[in-house]
């Protein structure tokens, strides 16, 4: 927040040095370690008549534009990585242990690739990830309203299918981001081991911030 509190700075290098600044405060753990803690980004900032958007990995920005048609921004580049041990993941239902020791396999094998040229990137202790985000610039008046959100929520479209986005953005405008959270809980209850839409885990992390003009 911040370092994006001048408008003058670009998301990319706002985010860099935050990567910076955060990995800073850590000087006596090993940050070089495959393991080191990350996140997805997803930053959405108004400036003047203008919208910025950011975004590294699989957390998107979806837009609600003036005319009714919705623009997703997001990184599915970790999509493409070990495509193998994902769907060997997936072949399995939750909670068991075969799908407890595939995850595990996936995520070791996740962490030799990330944030390296062969991988994908998210944030973590190198500011240079920040160079590979998905970045853009609309006009704020071409925009309804946006929602920025983890994947935990926006796989109620993605993954499950069972809604659109006109449809989440209308249940943003009548019952906030805690609606949708629901939404996305209910359909989770539906198929709690993953039989009927396989991943990693019965329910992921969901996270809303609705804006509107």
């Amino acid at each position: 927040m911040a370092a994006l509190a001048d408008p003058s700075a670009t998301l990319t290098n706002g985010l860099a040095s935050a990567l910076e600044r955060v990995a800073a405060l850590h000087p006596d753990c090993d940050l070089a370690n495959p393991g080191t803690p990350s996140a997805t980004v997803a930053v959405l900032r108004q400036r003047h008549a203008e919208l910025d958007y950011l975004v590294l990995a699989d957390s998107p920005v979806v837009l609600e534009e003036a005319g009714g048609d919705h623009t997703v921004i997001t990184d599915l580049r970790v999509d493409d990585v070990l495509p193998e041990l994902r769907a060997e993941v997936e072949s399995y239902e939750t909670h068991t242990p075969e799908h407890r020791e595939a995850l595990r396999r996936l995520v070791l094998a996740q962490r030799q690739v990330r944030n390296t040229q062969d991988g994908y990137w998210v944030a973590a202790a190198k500011p240079e990830a920040a160079q590979h985000c998905v970045t853009g610039s609309t006009k704020l008046g071409d925009v309804r309203s946006a929602a920025v959100m983890s994947d935990g929520v926006s796989r109620l479209v993605t993954e499950y299918s069972t809604a659109t986005w006109e449809q989440v953005f209308s249940t943003l405008r009548m019952e906030g981001p805690n609606g949708l959270i629901a939404s996305v809980r209910k359909t989770e209850a539906m198929d709690p081991t993953g039989r009927r839409w396989p991943r990693y885990k019965s329910g992921d992390d969901a996270t809303v911030a609705y804006c509107c003009w």
